[in-house]
């Protein structure tokens, strides 16, 4: 089969399958032969790029970061929804509609809380996408809109355009956990559905949003060139046939049943409720330790009912959280749930307080492993220092062997976590001393499988000191930093026996960074990880190779298509070469390099006068054979 009918139909049977899963939720494909497919089609694209689709699944992961967004006039205004606030209200609307239109039946759906956006489509190709702003002029987030994986890309009706009206919100399961991951890295949760939603949707990076995993439903037709409908149900129903993720609704005409279908759904119609309040007393505060090293306070409450569930714990965030509100074991506190959700302690009741109550403080060590903890700079939280602590480990060791790091194929999360349950990984050393007999006993791990996975973990030992360090997971040591003291340091050893001024007097090594990896290389954990991972024979030199230096001290920012490298092969060109590659244009920039499609960028550039380069003069500079 040629390429190009390989590629058309791998994106037309992804394009269905998608849609069976995130529109219909009846997927018709296990998850892993959706992903075969999926890499597959990414494997011809990278081969292809001239081939690349604007429909296509693999464009819905986000593109380059904009440094602002594009005001969008719409083209039919997006008004406001009318509230009402009792069944005496929606009589009231009943009755003064009925003398106009005797006979009306109404369409009654849930109100999703989100975000309101329209979604524009020409000849069935969605082309643009807005937010609702003041219903007139909003702002221009297609980018953002093409990572939703339940906005059809393509539609079935080619009409020459069709402009829909959706709610862009947040699954509440997303937004759990969203805050929990946000927890365990000590960053303040967020505060609803709707707001996590709406932020994520404004992220300036689509990648961002494409990790916020967002939905949308759609409620209304605006525009639809070529068509003509007698009712609101009539363009639900069509739009329904064109494959969006339509809002749910009936049909009513009686008012009793009407009111019976609003206290059914409970806020249909925009109707508000203030949250639910309890009290409850503090039986303890006890610290988690999330994958991340955070320390996390949670404070053990006597069970009370709450919004619909039984409520046990609540989350504290942190040490400040806890000091401002003067939170205490035996005190009565007020608990709510955030969004919906998450419990929380609103306020403590001071009069019902103990005598003898003590105030709270954070331990000065992990709760789990007995490292130091340190706070962060940038935030309150405290963080678990130790190199081998039980409860970072899958996250540790899911990082040590993912691509960018050691590049264990075939260990990837799944694995990770069978080899911590049956106790045969407790450190990422101990990946080096596994078997194929062991790793033959796990699920879905076949003989095959097993000997691939030896094979991939005894070449990993060869990866060198630049990607060892970034695989150690050591705080503020990224892949930058693994390569510039990898570069300058050329061995392990070398680098364990600098001193903080040592590391400082490097470019880009600050003594945040410095005091860090020292603290991590001259722990009992760090040494004796670095230990065992020598017993293995784990290369801990830095491949030497010349230096190509021409891009010194030069600025590159790339925009629009390229077709010769990939955004991330040209940055890895400028960076090999000595060079820096950013995301947006200033008077620092040496050259923007301008690829096919290019737009704002391109613009700031020539307004500065910053050379541009087209992407056969980025090659050449490069040293590159054309």
């Amino acid at each position: 089969m040629d390429y190009r009918e390989e590629m058309a139909r791998l994106r037309r049977e992804l394009n269905e399958h998608g849609y069976r899963y995130y529109v219909l939720d009846a997927p018709t494909i296990p998850d892993y032969e959706y992903d075969r497919m999926l890499r597959r089609l990414e494997d011809l694209e990278r081969e292809h790029p001239e081939e690349i689709t604007a429909d296509s699944p693999t464009q819905r992961v986000g593109g380059e970061p904009v440094s602002d967004f594009a005001p969008y006039e719409h083209p039919v205004p997006l008004e406001s929804l009318q509230d009402v606030f009792s069944p005496e209200e929606v009589s009231e609307f009943l009755e003064k509609t009925a003398e106009t239109v005797p006979d009306a039946q109404y369409s009654v759906e849930p109100k999703v809380d989100g975000l309101s956006v329209a979604l524009e489509y020409r000849d069935g190709q969605f082309v643009r996408g807005a937010t609702r702003g003041d219903g007139r002029v909003g702002e221009d987030v297609t980018e953002n809109l093409r990572t939703i994986r339940s906005i059809p890309m393509t539609l079935p009706d080619k009409l020459p355009r069709l402009i829909v009206r959706g709610e862009v919100y947040m699954p509440k399961s997303v937004f759990a956990e969203l805050n929990r991951e946000r927890e365990e890295r000590g960053q303040a949760l967020m505060a609803n559905p709707r707001n996590a939603a709406a932020g994520s949707l404004r992220q300036l990076d689509p990648k961002v949003c494409a990790r916020r995993r967002l939905d949308i439903a759609v409620f209304n037709l605006q525009l639809a060139e070529g068509q003509t409908f007698s009712t609101h149900a009539e363009t639900l129903e069509y739009l329904r046939s064109q494959q969006f993720k339509v809002i749910p609704f009936r049909l009513l005409s009686d008012g009793e049943e009407i009111n019976r279908e609003i206290v059914r759904l409970n806020e249909a119609i925009a109707y508000k409720y203030p949250p639910e309040r309890k009290e409850s007393r503090v039986v303890d505060i006890v610290v988690q330790v999330g994958r991340t090293g955070v320390l996390t306070p949670k404070v053990v409450v006597e069970p009370v009912r709450l919004a619909g569930t039984t409520v046990t714990n609540a989350t504290l965030h942190n040490q400040d959280f806890i000091a401002e509100k003067d939170i205490r074991v035996g005190d009565t506190v007020v608990l709510q749930k955030a969004g919906e959700i998450i419990p929380e302690v609103v306020a403590v009741v001071k009069e019902k307080r103990p005598e003898g109550t003590v105030p709270y403080r954070m331990p000065d060590t992990c709760p789990v492993c007995g490292a130091p903890v340190v706070r962060d700079e940038d935030g309150a939280a405290l963080r678990c220092t130790g190199a081998e602590c039980p409860a970072q480990l899958l996250r540790n060791i899911t990082h040590f062997a993912s691509r960018d790091a050691m590049d264990i194929d075939g260990m990837g999360p799944a694995v990770m976590e069978q080899l911590i349950q049956r106790d045969l990984v407790r450190t990422p050393a101990d990946l080096y001393f596994l078997t194929a007999e062991q790793l033959e006993q796990l699920d879905r791990m076949g003989k095959k499988s097993a000997d691939n996975a030896v094979r991939a973990i005894d070449a990993s030992r060869s990866r060198g000191l630049e990607r060892l360090l970034y695989a150690l997971g050591i705080r503020q040591v990224g892949q930058k930093a693994g390569k510039i003291l990898a570069a300058h340091f050329k061995t392990f050893d070398a680098l364990a026996a600098a001193t903080a001024e040592e590391l400082t007097a490097i470019e880009d090594v600050g003594p945040t960074t410095a005091a860090y990896l020292l603290q991590w290389i001259h722990s009992p954990q760090g040494e004796h990880l670095i230990g065992r991972l020598k017993e293995a024979g784990v290369s801990m030199d830095s491949a030497a190779k010349e230096v190509d230096s021409r891009f010194a001290g030069m600025t590159f920012v790339l925009t629009g298509a390229l077709t010769r490298f990939t955004r991330e092969e040209a940055s890895a060109l400028i960076e090999e070469r000595g060079g820096k590659a950013s995301s947006s244009v200033s008077k620092k920039t040496t050259y923007v390099v301008a690829g096919e499609n290019a737009g704002s960028k391109l613009r700031k550039a020539e307004e500065l006068g910053i050379p541009v380069l087209s992407e056969a003069e980025f090659a050449a500079m490069a040293g590159l054979e054309e």
